[in-house]
């Protein structure tokens, strides 16, 4: 039996069918309906020993909603376990975690703020990253990014210029390109460079 057996049987012997698990790379992740969310982190902390808070986001899944994941470990047994959720795309709303872990504060505005997803009596949520006035959730897949308009660079675009648009420094050629203006009919004329000038009988 592998390591994460022990903790699979440990959720159905709590919660029967109401909970899913899969035995992941980095441990075990188990599936829980948004009324079990805080008996699952619940149970975890104090049943599991995942006294260790990690992480907390949201994933997009589309027409299904939004999942809400929280990574949790413990330090005494030294096993992962990931605990996920999902939540109407159309009501997106979730217990706040805040009471079971204190980490989960900053996770949630993030995803309250990326996702939309409402974390019920969470003490401060408001956004967190993006600026004042900004409207959109980042992180969803409908949101689109709009083009920023090009605008000339404000500074200098060469070494030694000013910002008032000074000449550049002049710019060597590499070897084999002729000067500006020595291209053409007029180079025909033109001496090459080394060559003897040719002149007339009466010079």
């Amino acid at each position: 039996m592998s390591a994460e057996g022990p903790l699979a049987a440990a959720w159905e012997a709590r919660f029967g069918e109401e909970v899913s698990s899969e035995e992941t790379f980095g441990g075990l992740a188990v599936g829980v309906p948004p009324d079990l969310w805080l008996d699952a982190l619940t149970f975890a902390r104090d049943d599991l020993s995942c006294g260790f808070f990690d992480w907390l986001t949201g994933v997009d899944e589309l027409d299904e909603g939004f999942a809400v994941v929280a990574h949790v470990y413990s330090l005494e047994r030294a096993h992962h376990l990931l605990i996920r959720t999902r939540v109407p795309r159309d009501e997106p709303r979730l217990a706040t975690a805040t009471g079971i872990y204190r980490g989960a504060g900053w996770h949630e505005r993030e995803t309250f703020e990326m996702f939309g997803v409402v974390f019920e009596g969470h003490p401060d949520l408001k956004p967190l990253l993006l600026p004042e006035g900004f409207e959109g959730y980042p992180l969803r897949k409908e949101f689109v990014l709009a083009a920023r308009v090009a605008k000339a660079w404000p500074g200098a675009k060469e070494p030694g210029e000013s910002g008032g648009g000074a000449p550049s420094r002049r710019r060597v050629r590499p070897p084999g390109v002729p000067d500006e203006g020595a291209w053409g009919a007029a180079a025909e004329h033109r001496p090459a460079r080394g060559a003897p000038e040719k002149r007339g009988p009466d010079a």
